[in-house]
């Protein structure tokens, strides 16, 4: 990615206005009616997924234009620069290489030392997941791990708690595995409440083992270990994934029982390195390894595909058109699976925490707008909550459809339901529903734009597929709007901000340091809980 001006980087996009006045008189619905051979002409395919585009507002003239974006943005380049390793997290001085996690032996993405230290990482990794899930490794009365509870925040709890529901018919034969990551301590409590320790694997996820919220819901997992069967206990039932040696030393991690993470795997992209233990633990190593090769095999489309049918880059540019050029603020997720439930969050850390910059590489403010809101739920309850908001509301939205055709449970007439309901609102919001005998009530302006993904079915590789599919359109974005996505300063601010209040809120005298009108709202909190 080259250090461009904001204006320089404007251009490109303000070229591509003649497209969307020429469209404006247009609507989507004309575009589909006109032509007989539109689903051929706006869709692609790669691995093993289908990408129908046909419901957006594009043309081919509109389409040829993005694509020449995406070269003016040096796209190409930026693709091989994060594949050899360049550290395109300017910021913070470091590769970007969550690809190089997934690659098989032999694929030297990042090079052959990247390549050798991630396939012994993931072997040690997946040894440890097998024992775990056979028994083979036992807790410190000589049993067998029934439960195993994910302790993390982010990107760390967001892509494990995500893939572990997924591949729900995926887990037999291992022990349940469960998500743990705010740090008011309803969800520890309540689980705690049903666990058996003598059985219980806690798995903590902090690569600086000094994230508040982990290390606050881990130290209260300590404590109940140690007041159920003594501190000796403690290194049989805690796995780690940190390089914080001595943090881990201090708090009892087994040696044996320790995994690595790198510099260059930012916490949003970090399922598939050994953040991904839970996972594994869950579906077991032949369908970890599946999750990777889909994962793999998207990168490889990404890698070698021309833009014109390449699924992350025509969703980026599309997601550009609909944000820069229609002023389309926001993105709904809508998988017609309920096994993706936790998808869209997944996808909001990955989207907007990635892209949601205002100051280009270069470090100048930027005159375009970037990240989309991105929200969502799955689509038949969504349906029967929002909808109203995308059919008739003043406010707009795109929308990507996610649409499995085969069922997760084995009950096909329920999907073939799923299946008609998301067709059949991809055409509701396309051509809407208008005309003279059409009281105003019922009025629906349509051209509402969508895009929808198709999946044969929810399996490990799959859902590796898809998430390299959204990973890698965040990328192509980042680099046509000028920004770096690999980095997080915003979150920072705030995280300092509680370690100063914190001392004020357990009721130190010294904190005058802070605010006056926070130290005003702190009394006030406390006089109100002294009245409960």
């Amino acid at each position: 990615m080259s250090d461009v001006t904001a204006t320089e980087q404007a251009e490109p996009l303000r070229l591509l206005s003649a497209d969307a006045l020429r469209l404006r008189a247009t609507p989507t619905r004309v575009l589909v009616e006109q032509d007989a051979d539109r689903f051929a002409g706006f869709s692609a395919q790669g691995a093993g997924l289908l990408l129908d585009y046909s419901r957006q507002h594009i043309d081919a003239g509109a389409r040829e234009a993005l694509c020449r974006l995406a070269d003016q943005a040096g796209l190409r380049d930026a693709i091989t620069a994060m594949w050899r390793g360049d550290h395109i997290n300017s910021t913070e001085d470091r590769a970007a290489l969550h690809v190089a996690l997934r690659q098989p032996s032999g694929a030297c993405i990042g090079g052959p030392a990247v390549e050798q230290t991630v396939l012994e990482e993931r072997e040690r990794m997946l040894a440890f997941a097998e024992a775990v899930r056979g028994g083979a490794i036992k807790s410190s009365s000589g049993r067998s791990f029934n439960h195993v509870v994910n302790i993390g925040i982010g990107g760390s709890d967001l892509g494990p708690a995500m893939a572990i529901e997924a591949l729900r018919p995926f887990r037999a034969g291992g022990p349940r595995v469960s998500c743990v990551s705010n740090v008011d301590g309803n969800a520890l409590m309540d689980l705690l409440a049903e666990l058996e320790p003598a059985r219980t694997l806690f798995v903590v996820a902090s690569k600086t083992f000094t994230t508040q919220e982990t290390m606050a819901n881990a130290q209260s997992a300590r404590a109940w270990i140690e007041q159920q069967l003594g501190a000796a206990a403690i290194p049989s039932h805690f796995a780690a994934v940190s390089v914080n040696t001595a943090a881990m030393n201090a708090f009892g991690v087994n040696n044996d029982y320790r995994f690595l993470m790198w510099d260059w795997v930012g916490g949003r992209y970090s399922l598939w390195s050994s953040i991904g233990v839970s996972i594994a633990i869950a579906i077991g190593r032949e369908h970890f390894l599946s999750l990777l090769a889909g994962a793999h095999a998207m990168d490889c489309h990404f890698h070698d595909t021309p833009w014109q049918k390449n699924l992350p880059v025509l969703m980026a540019l599309l997601g550009v058109w609909n944000i820069n050029m229609l002023r389309l603020p926001t993105l709904a997720v809508l998988p017609y699976d309920s096994r993706l439930a936790r998808f869209p969050a997944y996808l909001q850390q990955l989207e907007m925490e990635s892209n949601g910059k205002s100051v280009s590489i270069g470090g100048k403010p930027l005159q375009h707008e970037t990240a989309p809101v991105l929200w969502g739920e799955p689509g038949n309850n969504a349906q029967h909550s929002f909808f109203q908001l995308l059919h008739q509301g003043s406010a707009r939205a795109a929308l990507d459809f996610v649409l499995p055709v085969h069922s997760s449970c084995g009950r096909q007439d329920h999907q073939d339901l799923a299946i008609a309901n998301c067709l059949a609102q991809a055409e509701a919001l396309l051509r809407g529903q208008q005309g003279a005998d059409v009281p105003p009530y019922k009025q629906q302006p349509g051209d509402r734009p969508s895009s929808i993904v198709v999946l044969e079915r929810l399996t490990p590789s799959a859902l590796g597929s898809l998430l390299a599919l959204y990973e890698h359109k965040v990328f192509a974005q980042s680099v046509i709007w000028g920004i770096n996505a690999f980095d997080q300063w915003g979150v920072e601010l705030g995280k300092k901000l509680c370690e100063a209040l914190l001392p004020a809120v357990r009721g130190s005298t010294s904190a005058a340091h802070n605010a006056p009108a926070v130290l005003a709202h702190i009394r006030a909190l406390r006089a109100n809980s002294s009245k409960g």
